[in-house]
């Protein structure tokens, strides 16, 4: 991408050490404008290090970030890294009065109207340390969010969470991309989960970004695929699309369908078009073993 606007942020040979230990390796990414980026790798692949770098909480030893807007003006970005900074012994409405503080914001009904986005208006004068995990990390987003900022950096926001605390934070991050326009970059080391959201996808592995993948994609690397063999196969094609099935077809004839679908009605409609189908071979690749290929070796995730 060239032109400014199209992106938020754009890293370029990022590389971090600590000593002799190399934990970012010439890292490249580009986060588009108003996208849903999921930072992808196993524990220990420099997710948190290049988030702490990005939302300007560490410094990178070589390498540069630019952004796309004024990064630099207080609150227009938000960052969720590692444990949310919480008092304990305060509520949630005076948690993020302190944060409005902290940011020189107004102390006014934009508050409230966070807490009720974030689904915590009606936790009254409960402690924050009385809180539920998925409750800590509403009441971090929110803090995150104070100020309205164009981007907001989550690391892990997810981890620990039970199942409806991981559906609650979901519905949650989409709702501020899709209502208020904030580009949200996320880490996790859950594929299954990130590609329920995301938008844009950087794969990462020992420091690098391995591949960069939009959701599109994605969804076309996992899931069924099927071989269809057939002496017709030019006639088979649009019986296959008719069903609802993503094809191509290679030099040798070979079909290869993408997507879930009845096999009897998929026979049943080649013989009503006259056409044979000779042998299916079907095989399933889910989104984890996608990344496993792609990083290669066992995932830890």
């Amino acid at each position: 991408m060239s032109e400014t606007n199209d992106y938020v942020i754009k890293v370029s040979n990022v590389s971090k050490d600590y000593g002799r230990h190399h934990i970012l390796d010439s890292m490249n990414f580009t986060v588009p404008k108003g996208s849903i980026f999921g930072l992808v790798g196993r524990n220990g692949a420099g997710k948190t290090t290049i988030m702490r770098i990005i939302s300007g909480l560490q410094k990178p030893s070589t390498g540069t970030v630019e952004y796309g807007f004024d990064h630099k003006k207080l609150g227009n970005v938000g960052a969720l890294v590692e444990l949310p900074s919480i008092y304990s012994n305060q509520t949630a409405r005076d948690n993020l009065i302190f944060q409005y503080m902290n940011l020189g914001l107004k102390i006014d009904e934009s508050i409230d109207k966070s807490l009720e986005f974030v689904g915590l208006a009606n936790t009254g004068n409960k402690k924050a340390g009385k809180f539920s995990l998925g409750m800590r990390q509403r009441l971090g987003i929110a803090m995150a969010m104070s100020g309205n900022p164009e981007v907001l950096i989550l690391d892990e926001p997810i981890n620990g969470l039970d199942p409806q605390g991981i559906i609650l934070i979901r519905d949650l991050l989409i709702r501020l991309n899709k209502e208020k326009g904030v580009t949200i970059i996320i880490s996790s080391h859950i594929l299954s989960e990130l590609s329920k959201l995301a938008t844009d996808f950087a794969f990462v592995e020992s420091g690098k970004v391995v591949k960069e993948i939009t959701a599109d994609e994605l969804e076309n690397a996992g899931g069924l695929e099927s071989e269809f063999y057939s002496g017709t196969p030019e006639q088979l094609l649009p019986v296959l699309n008719a069903m609802g099935l993503r094809t191509r077809i290679d030099s040798d004839g070979i079909i290869y369908a993408k997507g879930y679908y009845n096999l009897t009605e998929v026979v049943m409609a080649a013989n009503a078009a006259g056409v044979n189908i000779a042998r299916v071979v079907t095989k399933e690749t889910d989104l984890e073993t996608y990344f496993v290929k792609l990083v290669g070796g066992e995932s830890n995730a």
